[in-house]
């Protein structure tokens, strides 16, 4: 009755749902867990920010790499802006998320000597991209900064390429290791996005606030994996049944068949006496 399973093209279409059953409960684990990651960062950026202010030293120092946990913690910093070594971070998005332009990074020197990386906001790129733009100048004197701390750029995590033969003072990462030498002091690791104070005109666009809010999609498409796989065998089940109806049914009108192919129940009055 069910012989025809053992068809090549049964076979085939048996082995093909018994991969893709696992492969798609795979996936949609793979997805379930890119939602608690989701989950976990906005957590972790939410309670971050809302963590009262620390001085960066508390967090950093030269050489060493932010913990994970320490990412949007409210850092403050007190000193004097070397704007002699400022430079600026190519293709980096606006607030309105279209707009590519600038980072303006300057380092702030503290009583110490040692300096720590300060992101003082995005500004247009202009037309000509091969030289130095136009940046608002930073202000002068001890000026206390407030900002998020932000772990180095690498390519690994932020996908950017570390492109390099850039135009003078321009770079690509903000990386403090990659920095120091050209700096010419030691830099605290990591960097500090600035929040306050305002920037005189609004320029450079401070850079907002990191979205705490939406989950993604990850949770949907996890439900969606995992009602593939579920369809799959039921798919399975509905076809095997259709192809057994089809062979009976085949195979019922064939055995009506005499073997002149005329039909076997027709009343035999009907067919002419031969003379």
């Amino acid at each position: 009755m069910y012989r025809f399973l053992l068809s090549r093209q049964w076979v085939i279409l048996t082995l093909l749902g018994l991969v893709l059953i696992p492969v798609m409960i795979k996936l949609g684990f793979w997805q379930l867990h890119r939602h608690e990651h989701k989950v976990a960062q906005n957590q972790l950026i939410a309670s971050s920010l809302a963590a009262r202010p620390v001085p960066v030293t508390e967090l950093t120092a030269p050489g060493r790499n932010l913990p994970h946990h320490d990412m949007w913690r409210t850092v403050t910093a007190t000193g004097t802006y070397d704007t002699a070594h400022e430079v600026v971070v190519r293709q980096r998005t606006a607030a309105d998320e279209q707009s590519i332009g600038y980072y303006v990074l300057t380092p702030l020197v503290l009583g110490d000597g040692r300096g720590v990386l300060v992101n003082r906001g995005w500004i247009s790129a202009g037309n000509d991209l091969t030289r130095f733009p136009d940046v608002p100048p930073a202000p002068k004197g001890k000026v206390t900064v407030t900002g998020r701390m932000m772990a180095d750029e690498t390519t690994a995590v932020s996908g950017i390429k570390d492109t390099k033969g850039l135009p003078a003072r321009q770079i690509m990462l903000i990386n403090s290791k990659e920095l120091t030498p050209r700096m010419g002091r030691p830099l605290l690791g990591g960097y500090i996005e600035q929040t306050g104070p305002a920037p005189h005109g609004g320029k450079p666009e401070l850079v907002p606030e990191p979205d705490h809010d939406s989950i993604g999609p990850h949770m949907a498409y996890a439900i969606q994996w995992w009602l593939f796989a579920a369809a799959v065998p039921v798919g399975w089940v509905v076809l095997v049944r259709r192809e057994r109806r089809d062979r009976a049914e085949a195979a019922a009108a064939e055995a009506g068949a005499d073997p002149d192919g005329e039909d076997a129940d027709a009343d035999p009055a009907a067919v002419p006496a031969s003379r």
